[in-house]
This record gives C-alpha cells, structure tokens and sequence, in this order.
C-alpha cells in the first residue's frame, strides 16, 4: 500500500467518524416528543394557557396542565401525587422540599403576583392609597367578593387576615361574598359585587373587570411562584426545558401582560 493510499483512507476513515458523530448529534437533539406533566396554581391559568404553545412550537413537546387550589395540590402532592413540573406558591414549596417532593436543588422562582382589588369595569375606583383609604373604601362597599379562605385560595386566606388587622370583620360579614376559587373577578364583572379581591393575575384577564392596584404598604402581599421539577420525574430533561422557558426573555413579557411581576417575593 502506498503511503498516498493509506492516507487517502485514513483521511476517509476520519471523514466518516465525523459524520456518523453529526448524524448521532442530531439525533439526540431531535429526540421523541415527550408529554410533561404539570401541576401549578389557578392563578397561573392566563398566562400558562398562552406560553404552553409556545414552548410546544419550540420543543415538539406536550403539556398536560392540571389547575388548582395550592392547597388541594399541596395536598394531593404529600398524598403521593407528583408531576414532572410542580409550580407553586414558595410557602408551599418549600414545605414540600422537606418532604423530598422534587429533584434536589431544582426549585426555581418564576414569577409573582400580588393580591389587588377590582371593581366593575367602568366603574369609579375606590381610593386604596394608604391602609385608613382602603378601610373608608371597604366599610363604603355594599358588596365585597373574595376566595374562601377555608378552600384554601391564597388571595382569600391572606385577605381574611387583612380585614381582622383592619378591625372591620364583623362590619362586612353580611356584605361579604365567598367564592371557591378565583372567580371574585368574573362576580364584580357581572355586577354580583362592588368590590373584588384576588391575585392581580386573575383580575387582569377578565373581560369587564379592572384591576384598581394591589393592596397598599404594609398590607400589601405578593405571592411569589416557583416551579420545581417532581422527584421521580421520567422527563427530568423536558421539565427543566420547560423551567427554563418560563423563567427566561421570551416569557417576561407575556407574564408581566397577565398581573405578573419578575422577580423574588420579599417575604
């Protein structure tokens, strides 16, 4: 064999391995289509329902959203029930983490949301500037709609809490109406209530409701939401691709359009 020859196939031999590397690449970047799971808040329904395609058209992957209470997921997750991705509040978060409900180190804030007043669209907004306003304001409303504390709903669990520090419970016990969930916005909407409280990020999408502002000063409150990949998860990869996206550039926006702030709750 000639010394061109040998080098002509060495040369070959290389070209191959090269190409058969490519071509495995490629293959494990276009991998199958996976199905991730997710279990995440109601309050997280607006702006999920949107960036789901999104991700979707990225990745070739699917979602599968269940909605909830925190509380009835942070029950159903200590029961036993898990998700590749688990996305919510911190305080329930971080109970969950002591019980080793996700991979380790893989909790992740994305976004937070505060608890905001809203009335009929149209309608003049009640003055909520300073604690002494918002307590003129609700002793002022013929109807008060907010989630009922014993579901679970964090907007209506933290309110309650709101009105004893304000000392006006019994004022607005027979003015007040309790909803399941996060539909306090669609009942001011109708006209069923003058004022509405819920996390700003289920007022905001509610076609004649407004959002007036999040409770003020010291009364305020920002649920923060954190996602975190479910321990035993079958599609670790796809759940911090999908982690990724929502706490990335592409998401911001589309969150801060739906009552959402970027960054870390301060409590």
């Amino acid at each position: 064999m000639t010394r061109r020859s040998f080098g002509s196939r060495l040369a070959a031999a290389t070209l191959a391995g090269l190409l058969f590397s490519s071509i495995a690449a490629i293959e494990a970047a276009v991998a199958e289509p996976v199905e991730v799971t997710v279990l995440t808040s109601v309050a997280l329904t607006s702006a999920l329902d949107e960036l789901a395609p999104q991700f979707e058209r990225a990745t070739g992957n699917k979602l599968k959203i269940g909605y909830s209470l925190i509380a009835d997921i942070k029950k159903r997750v200590l029961a036993g029930e898990t998700a590749d991705v688990i996305m919510l509040s911190r305080p329930a978060m971080d109970d969950l983490q002591k019980q080793d409900k996700f991979a380790p180190g893989s909790i992740v804030d994305v976004a937070g949301t505060p608890v905001a007043i809203a009335v009929r669209a149209g309608a003049p907004k009640p003055d909520i500037g300073s604690a002494d306003a918002l307590k003129r304001s609700l002793l002022a409303a013929k109807s008060i709609v907010y989630a009922d504390p014993a579901k679970g709903g964090a907007s209506g669990v933290y309110f309650a809490q709101v009105v004893d520090r304000l000392g006006i419970a019994e004022q607005l016990k027979s003015r007040t109406i309790l909803v399941p969930g996060p539909q306090s916005a669609e009942v001011v909407a109708r006209g069923e209530a003058e004022i509405g409280v819920a996390q700003a990020s289920e007022i905001v999408p509610v076609p004649g409701a407004q959002l007036v502002g999040p409770l003020p000063g010291e009364l305020g409150s920002l649920t923060q939401f954190t996602a975190a990949i479910g321990a035993g998860s079958k599609q670790a990869e796809a759940a911090k691709s999908l982690i990724q996206f929502l706490t990335g550039p592409a998401a911001a926006p589309l969150f801060k359009s739906k009552g959402f702030q970027q960054g870390k709750s301060s409590s």
